[in-house]
């Protein structure tokens, strides 16, 4: 199903995320965390694309595994990396497996300084415009609530995400946040500016202090003060960390929905107890 009709449904929508291994011999637990997954029934379970296209066979093949299950998979592909032709033997292959979602992204930079190479996509709009030549996909785009580390201005940021929106796409998915009032604030200057499309938020619950450094550095994620507190106390016991981490996302989680978000992702890093914990605070809040 495409991701677009499973958003007009009534209700709640959950929806997961994990990451394939880098060698086949990582498959295998990989696999057995999206069962795991699958037996919470979410909306649906996106899988990522590594750095270069790394990843891209696995990735298929898992969101193939993920469709073949009977839950709706959303593919991720990156661009920046590979050339066109090595993108397009992608999306054939994601449609040659029945994937009907991708996610499209622009990726990392390559350290090499030399961008765009020669055949190679520069932004993700254009990748977005070649997907639509190539099948019939729900198309998503990434959004950043906080604004792109490389974008110094929110609104040529929000400008540039409606001219890849106009591309072609169908719902967007924001980078994580922690303070649900950036979300706020951005859902309001972007529908402000015309952007009407589903906007999915992310939601990262935070189990290891040790991962956030690298995450704001990428992300330029700004962290409150109250999740500063959480890290500082709790972050040297990896027991406590982890009630604290899902306890924080469940929070999160519950107020996008009492201010009406009908629709939240949630990065389970491979990790299905995640999700099962964050599914059992919220069990009866997603009823109503």
């Amino acid at each position: 199903m495409k991701i677009k009709d499973i958003l007009e449904k009534k209700g709640a929508h959950i929806s997961f995320e994990v990451f394939p291994p880098k060698t086949e011999s990582g498959k295998e637990s990989v696999l057995q965390a999206v069962k795991e997954l699958i037996t919470l029934q979410p909306d649906f379970i996106s899988v990522t694309y590594g750095a270069g296209g790394g990843t891209s066979s696995q990735t298929a093949g898992i969101a193939a595994a993920i469709s073949k299950a009977g839950v709706t998979s959303l593919a991720h592909l990156t661009c920046v990396s590979s050339t066109r032709e090595q993108v397009h033997q992608v999306i054939d292959r994601l449609k040659e497996e029945g994937i009907e979602n991708i996610l499209a992204l622009r990726g990392d930079i390559p350290d090499s300084g030399q961008f765009p190479l020669p055949n190679h996509y520069r932004y993700a709009s254009e990748l977005i415009e070649d997907i639509r030549t190539r099948g019939d996909f729900c198309i998503g785009a990434a959004c950043y609530p906080e604004g792109h580390v490389e974008t110094p201005h929110k609104k040529d940021d929000i400008r540039h995400l409606k001219e890849k929106v106009d591309c072609g796409v169908d719902f967007l998915t924001t980078q994580m946040f922690f303070d649900n009032h950036i979300l706020y604030n951005f859902l309001y200057r972007i529908r402000e500016k015309g952007i009407t499309v589903p906007v999915i938020p992310g939601i990262m619950p935070v189990t290891n202090a040790k991962q956030m450094q690298r995450i704001c550095q990428l992300s330029g994620t700004v962290l409150p003060a109250r999740f500063l507190a959480i890290l500082d106390r709790f972050g040297e016991n990896s027991a406590a960390m982890e009630q604290a981490g899902i306890a924080y996302a469940t929070d999160q989680i519950i107020d996008l929905l009492a201010n009406g978000i009908r629709q939240v992702h949630i990065y389970t890093m491979n990790k299905p107890e995640i999700g099962r914990k964050i599914l059992e605070n919220i069990s009866q809040i997603i009823r109503v």
